[in-house]
C-alpha cells in the first residue's frame, strides 16, 4: 500500500525511539533515514553552528511523541464532549428529565453568586473553571513542602477499660454513672455536683484537685458521666430540660437532701444553666469555668458576634455550621476522629485555636495521661448519638434566655387599675430571677470560649461575678491549678471550715 506523503509509518516511529541494530522483518533500520524522515516531516532541519544538519536527540524525539499523545487525548475529549451532548445532554433522555427540577432549583438559589464574576464571562463556563482551579489548589496546599520537615506522629490507640463504675437508677429506668471525692456524704459541708464538658467524663471533675483541699473545705465533688457517655445509659430524646432532671434525680439518689452547689465547665455550663432554670429552689450558688452560650444566640449584639467568631478556626465554624444545619452528617466526622480507636492532640480533634498557655499545658505529660483516660471512658461505648447530641444543644434553640436569670420586679396585674396601683404598691410585686450568687472565671486568652461570651453573659445578668483572669486559656486557669480551684472554693464557700464532725454515739445506760 502506497503511503500517504508527509505522514510517518508505525515503523519510523518506533526506529526514532529506539538504539540502532534494531530489526524488522530481517533487515536492519537505518535510523539515519528515519531521523532524516522525521525532520523533513516537522517543517524545518536541525543545524549545527557549521551549518551542517544536526540529528535530533532523544529528547526531542520524546517531546514529539508526547505532544502527539497530547493531540490524539484532545479529539478523544472532543468526541466524547459530542457523544454526550447527543445521547445524554439532550431534551428527552432519563438523566435530564430526571434532574432537571433539582439542578434548576439549585441553580436558583446559588444564582446570586454570578454577580461576583465579570459581565463578559458565562457562568457556564466560568464556574467549572473555578471550581477545577480550586481543586488544583487544595491540592497543592495538601503536598506543602512543609509536611516534609514535620516529625513522624506516633499513634496512640485508645484502650477499653474494665467497666467499675458506681451507678445508680434514675426514675425513668436508665442508668448513671457518676464519681465521688472529698470527704463522705455524712461529714460534708458541702456538696458540689459538676456535669462534664464535650468529650470528657466522670472521671474528669476538677482535673488535679487536691484531696487535702476537699476535705479542708468539707466538699463533698460529685461528677457524672452524661446520658451515653462513659457508663451511663444513652436517653431516647434528650434536651436540656431532661439534661436538668438527671441532675437533681442524681443528687436525690445519692442522698443529697439539701440545696447543693453547680460547677461546670466549657460546655457543661450549658447544663448548669438548664438546671438553674428548671430547679433554682435546689441550687445553693453556681460556678462557671470558661462558660459557654449558643453562638447563634440572636439576643448578642452585632460586636459581640462578631468578636466571638473570628477567634475561631473556619473548621470549628464549620462544625458549628453543620451541626446547627445538617447534624446528620457529624456521624461520619466523628467515626475518623475520636471514634476512629486513635487517640489525636485535643486541639486538632476538637479544631480547637489555643493560646501559648495552653499550647504548653496540653504538651505536659500530667495532662497528656488525663486527657488520653478521660477520652477512653467519654468514647467507651463507641456511639455517635451523644456527642451529635451534644454539639447540637448548643447550637439549638435553649428554651430559654439568659436574661430569665436576672433579678427583676415582677408585677401582678389584672387590668390597667391594678397595674397603676402596682406602681405606688411594693406589695403587688416580687422579685424574680435567679437570686442566688453566680460565680464566672474567664481567661482572657481564652480562643474555645471567648471572653465575649462572659461579656455577653455579664450583660444579661448583671448580678453575676465576673473575674477576669489575664493571661489565662481555656484550660490553664482550670486544669491542675491548686491555686485556681482555691479561689473557686473561696468564692463559693467563703472560708474554709472543714468536714463536719460525727455525732458521737450516745452510749448506752446501764440498767
Amino acid at each position: 500500500m502506497e503511503e500517504i506523503r508527509g505522514v510517518a509509518t508505525w515503523q519510523e516511529e518506533l526506529a526514532s525511539l529506539v538504539d540502532a541494530g534494531l530489526r524488522y522483518d530481517g533487515a536492519p533500520i537505518d535510523l539515519t533515514v528515519a531521523t532524516e524522515s522525521r525532520s523533513k516531516r516537522s517543517g524545518f532541519v536541525s543545524v549545527d553552528e557549521s551549518g551542517s544538519e544536526r540529528r535530533e536527540t532523544l529528547k526531542d524525539e520524546v517531546t514529539e511523541f508526547m505532544k502527539s499523545w497530547g493531540e490524539m487525548l484532545v479529539e478523544l475529549a472532543k468526541g466524547c464532549k459530542d457523544i454526550v451532548k447527543q445521547t445524554v445532554v439532550t431534551e428527552d433522555s432519563y438523566v435530564v428529565k430526571k434532574l432537571r427540577k433539582p439542578v434548576a432549583k439549585v441553580s436558583k438559589k446559588l444564582r446570586f453568586m454570578n454577580e461576583y464574576l465579570p459581565e463578559d464571562r458565562d457562568p457556564i463556563h466560568a464556574w467549572p473553571v473555578i471550581f477545577f482551579v480550586f481543586l488544583l489548589a487544595l491540592a497543592a496546599l495538601s503536598f506543602s513542602p512543609e509536611q516534609d520537615n514535620r516529625p513522624v506522629t506516633v499513634i496512640t490507640k485508645l484502650r477499653l477499660h474494665p467497666t467499675g463504675a458506681t451507678r445508680v437508677q434514675l426514675p425513668d429506668g436508665r442508668y448513671i454513672a457518676y464519681q465521688e471525692l472529698g470527704v463522705s456524704a455524712d461529714r460534708a459541708r458541702h456538696s458540689l455536683v459538676m456535669p462534664h464538658s464535650f468529650l470528657s467524663s466522670r472521671l474528669a471533675g476538677i482535673p488535679g484537685v487536691k484531696k487535702s483541699l476537699l476535705v479542708e473545705y468539707g466538699v463533698r465533688l460529685v461528677s457524672y458521666d452524661l446520658p451515653g457517655s462513659g457508663e451511663s445509659d444513652p436517653h431516647r430524646s434528650r434536651n436540656l430540660s431532661s439534661s436538668a432532671s438527671d441532675v437533681i434525680n442524681l443528687a436525690a439518689a445519692i442522698g443529697i437532701d439539701k440545696k447543693f452547689w453547680l460547677l461546670g465547665y466549657s460546655t457543661g455550663s450549658m447544663h448548669a444553666w438548664a438546671a438553674m432554670k428548671y430547679f433554682p429552689e435546689k441550687i445553693a450558688a453556681v460556678a462557671m469555668v470558661a462558660p459557654v452560650i449558643n453562638p447563634y444566640e440572636p439576643s448578642m449584639t452585632k460586636e459581640e458576634m462578631v468578636k466571638t467568631w473570628e477567634q475561631w478556626l473556619t473548621k470549628r465554624k464549620f462544625m458549628y455550621f453543620l451541626a446547627r444545619r445538617f447534624p446528620i452528617l457529624l456521624p461520619f466526622i466523628y467515626r475518623r476522629s475520636f471514634l476512629s480507636g486513635k487517640l489525636d492532640q485535643l486541639d486538632q480533634w476538637m479544631s480547637l485555636s489555643l493560646g501559648e498557655k495552653d499550647k504548653l499545658l496540653i504538651k505536659d505529660p500530667t495532662f497528656q495521661e488525663f486527657y488520653q483516660r478521660n477520652v477512653e471512658e467519654s468514647v467507651r461505648q463507641g456511639i455517635t448519638k451523644p456527642f451529635v447530641e451534644e454539639a447540637g444543644l448548643q447550637v439549638s434553640n435553649w428554651g430559654f434566655t439568659l436574661s430569665e436569670f436576672r433579678t427583676q420586679k415582677k408585677c401582678t396585674t389584672n387590668g390597667v387599675l391594678s397595674w397603676l396601683m402596682s406602681i405606688y404598691s411594693e406589695a403587688e410585686c416580687e422579685l424574680v430571677g435567679f437570686r442566688k450568687p453566680i460565680h464566672i472565671w474567664q481567661g482572657m486568652e481564652d480562643r474555645v470560649a471567648p471572653p465575649s461570651m462572659s461579656d455577653y453573659i455579664s450583660r444579661m445578668i448583671p448580678e453575676a461575678t465576673v473575674h477576669k483572669i489575664p493571661n489565662e486559656g481555656h484550660f490553664s486557669f482550670f486544669f491542675f491549678c491548686d491555686e485556681c480551684h482555691r479561689q473557686i472554693f473561696y468564692a463559693l464557700f467563703g472560708e474554709p471550715k472543714g468536714q463536719l464532725e460525727k455525732e458521737k454515739e450516745t452510749k448506752e445506760t446501764l440498767v
